[in-house]
């Protein structure tokens, strides 16, 4: 199939190099799924007594709420903690694409697909799906 030695080890080089890509990529994919895992995303509302903890799945994992909301309705409650928690999704996409970018870089077509995959589940606004 080849018919010189130059041929031979330039095929070699380049399955040298791929090998060496795919072990660099999935090194940094291990080192991307290391850092989101940690990730939360916290917000506080407006007037703060309302503050909304996320954890990297997007499942609500801290709810602090000040002495001050039992001057509120329960309607206006429920929207401040609502709005609050959709606050912290948006942190933490902000976070998440932040860390893939770093990790992974700007252009790579893997930290796109990642930050687009976050996006759909927390609602590219921040809000939960």
């Amino acid at each position: 199939m080849w018919t010189d030695d130059a041929g031979l080890a330039a095929a070699r080089r380049r399955v040298d190099d791929w090998e060496s890509s795919l072990a660099e990529r999935a090194a940094r994919s291990a080192l991307l799924a290391e850092r989101l895992t940690g990730l939360t995303g916290t917000a506080t509302s407006p007037d703060r007594t309302v503050e909304a903890t996320v954890d990297a799945a997007g499942k609500l994992v801290g709810l602090r709420l000040d002495e001050r909301i039992r001057a509120a309705s329960a309607a206006r409650t429920a929207e401040q903690v609502l709005a609050t928690t959709r606050a912290a999704y948006a942190d933490l996409l902000r976070q998440v694409t932040a860390a893939t970018r770093e990790t992974l870089g700007p252009d790579d077509p893997a930290a796109t697909a990642v930050v687009e995959s976050y996006a759909r589940r927390l609602g590219g606004d921040g809000a939960a799906r």
